[in-house]
Formats: structure tokens, sequence, C-alpha cells
């Protein structure tokens, strides 16, 4: 939400701070959901391991968001930076969605090839197609999309997973 804001802010008012507000929130997300998806795929349960994982994302974050803040603010290395971390996690995504046996996998994967897709808009900007829509505005719509059936399938996992819990639970009590 946070992320969604700060761009509805910078795209209503273009200037300095709400570029900086924008462009900072989406390498946070950006950096946190690749956390997430290092943790799942790989299943780390162990605190210090989670620790050791996130330790290094949340200081490239960090680092970003610092020098395009307070250094200098390169829209193409931005443009990598972000592109890098989320081609990582739909990769990283889409190979728990090759071993899981999730009965919303399907979920996953069009979230996943969608948002590849989604990615091109944004690494191959078009000018206003009839002088309404560019390649920015079809991709910020394709998130809207696209993070309802995430959290769709997110929903779903919980249930999933909360299942599995309870039963192995009472098979152990048994």
């Amino acid at each position: 939400m946070n992320s969604w804001f700060w761009s509805a802010v910078f795209h209503t008012r273009d200037v300095d701070i709400t570029k900086m507000l924008d462009y900072s929130s989406a390498v946070a997300v950006l950096g946190f959901s690749l956390i997430l998806s290092i943790l799942r795929t790989f299943d780390v349960r162990v605190e210090t391991a989670r620790v050791m994982v996130s330790a290094p994302v949340l200081a490239l974050v960090t680092t970003h968001v610092l020098c395009i803040n307070f250094y200098k603010l390169y829209y193409g290395w931005n443009m990598i930076v972000c592109v890098a971390m989320g081609v990582a996690q739909l990769f990283l995504w889409a190979r728990w969605a090759a071993v899981s046996r999730h009965p919303s996998n399907w979920k996953l994967w069009v979230v996943v090839i969608a948002s590849g897709l989604a990615m091109l808009l944004e690494i191959y900007d078009f000018p206003p197609y009839g002088g309404y829509f560019d390649a920015h505005s079809i991709w910020h719509l394709a998130t809207v999309l696209l993070t309802i059936l995430w959290w769709s399938f997110i929903r779903d996992d919980v249930e999933f997973r909360t299942s599995s819990l309870l039963k192995k639970s009472k098979t152990k009590a048994k």
C-alpha cells in the first residue's frame, strides 16, 4: 500500500520529494518481496538463517535508497536494481511453484508469468496510445490486477498450511 500511495502521489505531483518517496518505496517493497521469496523457496525456518538471508538484501536496499536519495538519482541504475530484484523473485517463485504440490499453484504461475510480461512494459516503454495509455499506466493497471490474484493465493496458502499443520498435530496427538 505504501508503494502504491507514493506512486499515486508522485504521478499526481511530480516534484523531487514525491519522486524520491515513490522510487524508495518501490525499492523497499521489491527488497522485502525478494527476502520473502528466498525464505519461502528454500524453506528457511531457523531464525539465524533468516537473518543471514535478510541482512544482505536489507543492506543492498538501504544502500540503494540512500544513494538515489542523497547522492545521485540515476534512473537507469535504479531500473537495473529494481528489475534485477523483480526477476530474481519471479525465478524463485517459479522454482517454488515447480516443486510444490500446492492446490492453488495455478494462481502463483499466473502471477509469475503475468508479472514477467508486465515487467516488459517497464523495460520497453512506449508513448501514450491514442494519447491516453502509455506502457507505465498499463503496468500500474496490471499490478493492481496481479496483486488481487497474489493475495488470493496468499489466503489460499494460509488456509492450506494451517490445515496441514492441524492435521499433523491431530496425528501426533493420537
